[in-house]
C-alpha cells in the first residue's frame, strides 16, 4: 500500500536513507536537469534521485550505485513540483479516480477534496475505506472534513450527516475543516456546536477554511477571530487584500462559474501588490468541459500572463498551498523527502507538463499517456448504481404552489408569483415557465413548484445528480417527466432529456446516480452534448449542471428547493414544505 499520505514505515525510512550511501540504488535517476527549489526561490541545476515514491536526493552529486536504476536525460526540460488544487469538489458529474486520473496527467498531482457526497452516498466506515482506496491513484488525495450539508434535511437525515463529522475531523486523510457555507448560523444564529466542531478542528491542528462571498471587512475579521484561516470567494482584487490583510490564506478561483483570476490579477497589479506568499488558485469543483486544458496548469499560465514572477507563479500553484495545509513536508515541492511528483516542462513560460511523475511513475511520458492501471472498490464501500423500487403516478404530478422560482443566472433563484394554470398537462412554449419537482430518492416525499427561465420548449429533463442526491425532474410536459424517470430508473441514476415522447439524451451515473465512470475526456464530450442540447431549448446561461447542483443549496440567495419544501434563505423560513407522498 502507499503510504504517502500518512507516514512512511520505518524499513522504507532505512533504505531511503541507504540509497544515499549506495547500498540501494535509485529507482529513478533525473541527470542534467534544472528544477525549481522553491525554498531558495530559485532555478537549480543538477541531478534528482527518486526511490519508488519518494525524491531521496536533489543537487550536483551522482548516486554511487545506479544498478537497475532507470537514467532520465533531463537537460532539455525544466521540472517543477507537482501542482495542488486546495479546492477540490470530485463529484461534478466525474467521480474522485477519474478526476485524480485526469489532474495528475495535466500536471496536478495533489488534491484536497469535498467530503460531502460520502456523507449522503454512503456510510462513514464504507467512506473511510474508499478514502484508503483513494491511496491507489496517481494523484496524493487529501479531504475535507465539512461540518454542514448546504441544504436543509429532514431530521433523520440531519442526525446521520451530523453524527459523521467528529470522526472525519479526527481522519489522517483529512486537512482541513470547512469549506463553512453555514458561517451565519455561526456568527448570527449561535450555533455552539459548529463552533466546537470548529474549535475541535483548531485543535487537531487543522485549518479551517471559509465560504465568505461579499463579506464585509467586519464580518471577515470576526470569522477570523473564530478560527478561519482561509477563503476562495474573493471576486476582486480588493477582495483579496482586504482578506490578506486581515490573515487570511486567500484562494485565487478560476472556475466555470467564477471565472475571476484574470480580472483579480489585473487588479492587483494596477494596484502594485508583489507579495504572493499566501496565495494559491483554484478552479473550485468546476464542471468537466471546463478542465479541456486541465486543472492548475491553465492558471499558472494566466498568472505568469499578468505580470506574476515566474516562480512567485510557480508556488502559488505548489508550495503556498501546501504550507497552509501543513503537508509541505509531503508535498509542493522538489526537495529531499518529498513525494516524487514532477512535472518536466519544455519551458517555463508553458507550465503544461510533456511528462509528467506521480508518486514516482509515469502517468505521462514525452507527451503520452500512460494508461492508468487503478481500480477503486466503488459497489463494496457502498457506491451502487441507483436502485428505485418506487413508481411515479400522476397524483405526484400536481402543482398547486403560488410561488415560483426564477432564474437570475446559472445558480441564483429569486421568487416569483406563479399566474399560469397549473393544472395542463403541456406548458406552452411562448413562455419559459416549467414544471419543477424535487422528489426524495426513497420516495418519501417531494417538492412541487416551477422554475422560470430554464426552457420554453424542453418536454422533460430527470437528474438523480443533485446536491442531496435526492431526484430533479424539470421541463414542460408532465408525460415526458414520467418518461424520462422511467428511463432514468432503468440507467441505475443519471441525467436523461425527453422531448415529445423521446429520449433525446442520456448520462448514466451509476456511481450512486450522481458521478459517471466515464474517463475525463469522455465525459468532457457528453456534457459539452448536454449543453449543446440545453442552449437550443432555450437554457440561457453557460453551466447547466451546476444549475442542477445548486437548485437546494441554501449557502445562494434567495429561494431554493429543499428536502425541507421551498424555503426562504434570508429569512431561514420554509415557505412551503414538502409533501408525503
Amino acid at each position: 500500500m502507499n503510504e504517502t499520505r500518512f507516514r512512511w514505515r520505518n524499513r522504507q525510512l532505512r533504505v531511503h536513507a541507504s540509497v544515499l550511501d549506495g547500498t540501494h540504488a535509485p529507482t529513478k535517476l533525473i541527470q542534467n536537469t534544472t528544477y525549481l527549489n522553491v525554498y531558495l526561490k530559485k532555478w537549480m541545476s543538477g541531478h534528482i534521485w527518486i526511490y519508488e515514491d519518494r525524491i531521496v536526493y536533489t543537487g550536483p552529486n551522482l548516486p554511487p550505485n545506479t544498478e537497475g536504476t532507470e537514467i532520465i536525460d533531463g537537460s532539455e526540460s525544466y521540472i517543477v513540483p507537482g501542482y495542488v488544487e486546495p479546492h477540490a469538489h470530485p463529484f461534478q458529474l466525474y467521480n474522485p479516480r477519474s478526476l485524480a486520473e485526469y489532474a495528475a496527467r495535466t500536471g496536478t498531482t495533489t488534491l484536497v477534496n469535498d467530503n460531502l457526497m460520502w456523507l449522503f452516498l454512503t456510510d462513514k466506515e464504507k467512506a473511510f475505506s474508499l478514502l484508503e482506496e483513494s491511496m491507489k491513484l496517481p494523484a496524493t488525495m487529501y479531504w475535507w472534513a465539512r461540518f454542514d450539508s448546504q441544504s436543509v434535511l429532514r431530521e433523520e437525515d440531519r442526525r446521520k450527516f451530523e453524527d459523521q463529522v467528529p470522526d472525519w475531523i479526527e481522519h489522517d486523510a483529512v486537512i482541513q475543516g470547512g469549506e463553512l457555507t453555514a458561517w451565519t448560523d455561526v456568527l448570527y444564529g449561535g450555533d455552539e456546536q459548529m463552533l466546537h466542531r470548529m474549535q475541535e478542528t483548531k485543535r487537531a491542528r487543522k485549518p479551517l477554511e471559509a465560504h465568505l462571498p461579499g463579506a464585509s471587512e467586519k464580518t471577515l475579521a470576526k470569522m477570523r477571530l473564530l478560527g478561519m484561516d482561509s477563503d476562495h470567494e474573493a471576486m476582486t482584487a480588493d477582495d483579496v487584500l482586504n482578506r490578506l490583510e486581515i490573515g487570511y490564506n486567500t484562494g485565487l478561483r478560476y472556475s466555470s462559474i467564477r471565472p475571476d483570476l484574470p480580472e483579480i490579477l489585473k487588479g492587483l497589479q494596477e494596484k502594485g501588490h508583489t507579495h504572493f506568499d499566501h496565495l494559491m488558485f483554484t478552479t473550485d469543483g468546476s464542471t468537466p468541459g471546463f478542465y479541456r486544458e486541465g486543472l492548475i496548469n491553465p492558471c499558472i499560465k494566466i498568472a505568469m500572463e499578468a505580470g506574476v514572477p515566474e516562480i512567485d507563479a510557480y508556488m502559488m500553484a505548489t508550495y503556498q498551498p501546501a504550507r497552509h495545509f501543513g503537508v509541505e513536508n509531503r508535498v509542493g515541492s522538489i526537495n529531499v523527502g518529498r513525494v516524487a511528483h514532477l512535472n518536466f516542462l519544455t519551458d517555463p513560460k508553458d507550465p503544461t507538463p510533456h511528462s509528467v511523475i506521480a508518486k514516482g511513475e509515469w502517468v505521462k511520458r514525452d507527451g503520452e499517456e500512460i494508461p492508468p492501471s487503478t481500480t477503486i472498490e466503488w459497489e463494496k464501500n457502498g457506491i451502487k448504481p441507483l436502485s428505485i423500487d418506487w413508481e411515479m403516478s400522476d397524483r405526484d404530478l400536481q402543482f398547486s404552489m403560488p410561488i415560483g422560482m426564477e432564474m437570475v443566472n446559472d445558480v441564483i433563484m429569486k421568487p416569483y408569483a406563479i399566474d399560469i394554470d397549473p393544472s395542463v398537462y403541456q406548458l406552452p412554449e411562448d413562455s419559459d415557465e416549467a414544471f419543477l419537482m424535487l422528489m426524495d430518492r426513497e420516495g418519501e416525499w417531494t417538492v412541487n413548484t416551477f422554475l422560470k427561465g430554464f426552457t420554453h420548449s424542453l418536454g422533460a429533463l430527470v437528474s438523480s445528480y443533485s446536491n442531496t442526491g435526492d431526484l430533479i425532474l424539470v421541463g414542460k410536459s408532465r408525460e415526458d417527466m414520467k418518461t424520462a424517470f422511467k428511463r432514468m430508473k432503468e440507467i441505475g441514476g443519471g441525467i436523461v432529456l425527453v422531448d415529445d415522447g423521446e429520449i433525446i439524451f442520456e448520462l448514466p451515473l451509476p456511481l450512486g446516480g450522481v458521478m459517471s465512470d466515464l474517463p475525463l475526456e469522455k465525459l468532457i464530450k457528453e456534457e459539452e452534448e448536454l449543453k449543446k442540447l440545453l442552449k437550443g431549448y432555450g437554457f440561457p446561461f453557460g453551466d447547466p449542471v451546476y444549475t442542477l447542483l445548486f437548485l437546494s443549496s441554501v449557502h445562494l440567495p434567495y429561494i431554493r428547493i429543499t428536502p425541507m419544501g421551498i424555503m426562504d434563505v434570508k429569512k431561514k423560513e420554509v415557505l412551503y414544505p414538502s409533501i408525503m407522498r
